[in-house]
């Protein structure tokens, strides 16, 4: 079958079995479950009204179930047995991971990540979101900035290596060093140290998208507030730390929480650059590390990463609603 007889088909089938789905369940509703005869049909009726929404979300109910809710409480039942399903360990793979002592370097660096990416990210796209604002050519360079979040996070760890090789005609680094008749290094391999070169590139990334979300958030300032300022007296500094971004802050945290998600996922720069060799292991490296070895661990991992981005998630949302009241 040609693929594009094949989507046909899948569109018709998908599209068809929704319209069946919500026409057959509102007619047994209607007409078998609570019909309106009887002494009293308008209670029926009131009663098939407040069942109908769950009719509807039960299919989205039912996929978020399965796609989402049961990959969690099934990971978590996997980590409970050794690799190959056919003993129960209870906790033993989470014994294995506290006495690991590269388990605990890859949580270290996590939290070095958390605490250093956003942050830096959030900063410089919030600069360059208002100094971009105020220059002839800000689309410019806006495009310009923005632009490395088009690059995968593989593509961006091979141009950085190229940046951080230690050949002096290669780096741009060890070709500043050479400058000055230093000595060439890898920056990569450089203990504690290369994991904040590597987070450089993640910076370089997400600051193009901070800055094109905090930029429509600064438009969105009324020019009252901002005129009201000048007028009294307030200087660039203050207009901008004590007027603007006070009235931004719900969407920096937006973003801020944002690319704290995305770090406690990433993989690809570490997996690409260095391996999670000299001391760069983070938690998806170290899960993908055992990932084919004969220990069950790797599952534990997982659920583990999910632990540590949960409360974010969930302090995201409340922050979200509150925004909503």
């Amino acid at each position: 079958m040609s693929p594009i007889l094949q989507g046909i088909i899948t569109i018709a089938l998908g599209v068809g079995g929704c319209i069946a789905y919500f026409y057959a369940s509102n007619l047994v509703l209607d007409k078998v479950i609570f019909p309106p005869r009887g002494a009293d049909p308008g209670r029926n009726i009131n009663r098939a009204n407040m069942v109908r929404p769950w009719l509807f979300l039960f299919p989205a109910i039912a996929a978020l179930g399965l796609y989402l809710a049961y990959p969690v409480v099934g990971s978590f039942w996997r980590s409970l047995f050794n690799r190959n399903g056919t003993e129960f360990i209870g906790l033993g793979n989470y014994q294995k991971l506290a006495a690991d002592d590269t388990f605990r370097q890859a949580v270290f660096n996590n939290f070095l990540w958390v605490l250093v990416v956003p942050a830096l990210a959030t900063f410089f796209g919030l600069m360059a979101a208002q100094l971009t604002d105020r220059i002839k050519w800000g689309n410019i360079a806006k495009s310009l900035i923005f632009m490395p979040m088009a690059i995968s996070f593989v593509g961006a760890s091979l141009i950085w290596k190229f940046v951080y090789a230690n050949n002096p005609q290669i780096g741009l680094i060890n070709a500043i060093r050479d400058a000055f008749h230093l000595q060439p290094l890898d920056p990569l391999q450089i203990p504690f140290w290369n994991n904040f070169f590597l987070m450089v590139i993640l910076i370089w990334i997400q600051t193009g998208f901070a800055m094109v979300i905090l930029s429509a958030a600064l438009r969105g300032i009324p020019e009252e507030t901002v005129e009201a300022a000048v007028l009294d007296g307030a200087n660039p500094f203050q207009l901008f730390f004590k007027i603007k971004v006070p009235q931004i802050m719900p969407t920096i945290v937006v973003v801020w929480t944002t690319i704290t998600i995305l770090v406690l996922k990433v993989f690809d720069i570490v997996y690409a650059t260095t391996g999670g060799n000299f001391g760069t292991q983070i938690l998806p490296s170290y899960m993908m590390s055992y990932m084919f070895r004969d220990d069950g661990r790797a599952t534990a991992v997982a659920f583990v990463i999910m632990i540590i981005v949960l409360p974010v998630m969930i302090w995201n949302i409340i922050q979200a609603r509150k925004e909503m009241r």
